[in-house]
């Protein structure tokens, strides 16, 4: 097994740990096609939920033309119901944003930094709940406990419109946020299940890019709302906006518990192409899941360099997103508009997301280069963040602002390297939510950095965005190296695992039990 890191560190103690356990496997003939059953390490509960489809499977060929109809019906089914999902997830975090300038602070009397609360509030609920949501995930099926999560939001969305003062609205966003936190690591693993390691990082951009859609939408729903006549709407207009966004979450979870919980269980595909759908994804080397927690994985999680990084990448990338999350609209008053015109100039961030993430993604898979992507997307938000910050003109504000709807690649190249690059279903889904737990930090303090004593300007909260992108990008060069260096010291050894160990690729081996794994860049 590969030592990337020093002798006697940490690391390289767990990886020759897994050398030893994977000379055991690879030993035994246990784990021969169709006997995988009687290993104590290949057990039905130690292997991945695909296994059974994947013996059936094994020797299929997959050609170029069904190869782009399998990926075709996975985008149809899979991709669009995560990017509509994701793009309503959106505007419901918006929605304080469009709120504050339609009424909501004073309605509820907030005073001082009290709106700043209400961002952070949603995130630690989401903090806290973030471990039992993704455990949740690994032993019920996936899309069925996405789908019970994403309604009760949608009931509790709604519910945000009936509070008469600051303490009731709080508890209803800290609910909120314990109940959105299963949506973004559901859709890291779906991903992995459904698109080969060279495919993820584009679906992953088109989803999380829905973001975008959902602040085009909100914006012009939120307008819609704030132009008409008071007395012709039956409750406030920003009470209203809640109601609306709420009832449309309930029908999307709804339609998302006919989302298939794996490829090898699929309603829209044929026995033939569920067979073959295995074998388009046999080269992750990942599977489909496990059902069963392994402590070995737990263990190796917290051994590996990389988890580290990615949870200190997501706090500092999140930091700039809690706050303009929360106060992009606030923000725009301050460069002049007004509250209903406010509310229009945040559709072009919602465009300049949508689009750019899009076009990024398709040129890093064309290229194969995703942490370009990411050292792109670092030195871009370093240049918006200072067009933020420091200049006096508002033009050059506003075209900073826009261009923060680009800050997001590299948070997708991060949970791309997660779905990709981490292999073994329990360490997979443990990792996930260190990195949303790193997620919550980050939106937890961001809206801190906006004091009401630097009202309506905020300098502090712009120059810390421009110090957080920076960090960010020494963290992404630091990762890369890493990947870089590790798969060259594997590919100096060239080691094999035993021939007797049949679909090794569903015996939901980590990576660093798998000596044939290597890290995509």
């Amino acid at each position: 097994m590969l030592s990337q890191f020093k002798p006697n560190s940490p690391v390289f103690e767990m990886e020759k740990s897994c050398e030893k356990q994977h000379k055991v496997m690879t030993s035994s003939e246990e784990v021969a096609l169709g006997e995988f059953e009687e290993g104590p390490l290949c057990s039905k509960a130690g292997v991945d939920l695909g296994m059974e489809a994947a013996q059936e499977s094994m020797g299929l060929q997959v050609d170029e033309v069904t190869n782009k109809r399998l990926l075709r019906k996975a985008d149809c089914y899979i991709c669009t119901m995560m990017s509509v999902v994701y793009a309503v997830q959106y505007m419901d975090k918006q929605t304080n944003s469009y709120a504050s300038i339609m009424g909501l602070r004073k309605d509820l009397k907030m005073h001082g930094n009290q709106y700043s609360w209400v961002g952070t509030c949603f995130y630690l609920g989401y903090m806290i709940f973030e471990i039992p949501s993704s455990l949740a995930l690994q032993r019920f099926p996936i899309a069925k406990v996405s789908a019970v999560f994403i309604v009760l939001w949608g009931f509790v969305l709604c519910m945000t419109s009936l509070p008469k003062n600051y303490a009731s609205f709080i508890a209803t966003r800290t609910v909120l946020g314990i109940l959105e936190s299963a949506v973004t690591p559901a859709f890291m693993l779906l991903t992995s299940q459904w698109y080969r390691r060279e495919e993820q990082f584009l679906r992953t951009s088109i989803w999380s890019a829905s973001a975008g859609l959902g602040a085009i939408l909100g914006s012009l729903i939120a307008y819609g709302l704030a132009v008409r006549d008071p007395s012709s709407l039956p409750i406030a207009s920003w009470r209203l906006l809640y109601v609306v966004l709420g009832v449309v979450t309930i029908v999307l979870g709804v339609a998302f518990f006919f989302v298939p919980d794996t490829p090898a269980s699929a309603w829209f595909l044929t026995k033939e192409e569920r067979l073959l759908t295995v074998e388009r994804i046999r080269s992750n080397k990942q599977g489909f899941g496990n059902r069963h927690f392994k402590k070995n994985q737990l263990r190796e999680v917290f051994m590996d360099i990389r988890t580290y990084i990615y949870f200190a990448t997501m706090v500092a990338a999140e930091i700039p997103n809690g706050g303009i999350g929360n106060f992009g609209s606030i923000m725009l008053t301050d460069m002049g508009y007004n509250s209903k015109r406010a509310l229009l100039m945040g559709t072009p961030f919602g465009a300049v997301e949508f689009g750019g993430i899009i076009l990024v993604g398709y040129i890093a898979q064309k290229k194969q280069k995703r942490m370009a992507a990411a050292f792109f997307s670092y030195c871009l938000n370093i240049v918006s963040g200072c067009l933020l910050a420091f200049p006096s003109n508002t033009n050059a504000q506003l075209a900073g602002y826009y261009l923060q709807g680009m800050a997001v690649i590299g948070w997708i190249c991060f949970i791309s390297c997660v779905s990709s690059n981490t292999a073994g279903h329990t360490k997979k889904v443990v990792t996930s939510a260190i990195c949303m737990i790193g997620y919550c930090v980050g939106n937890l303090i961001g809206p801190q950095t906006f004091k009401s004593a630097e009202a309506p300007h905020y300098k502090s909260a712009k120059i810390a965005i421009v110090v957080c992108f920076v960090i960010c990008l020494f963290l992404t060069v630091l990762l890369y190296c890493i990947n870089v260096r590790a798969n060259k010291i594997r590919d100096e050894k060239n080691e094999k695992l035993d021939s007797s160990f049949v679909n090794s690729e569903f015996a939901d081996l980590t990576d660093f039990e798998n000596p044939e794994f290597r890290y995509s860049l």
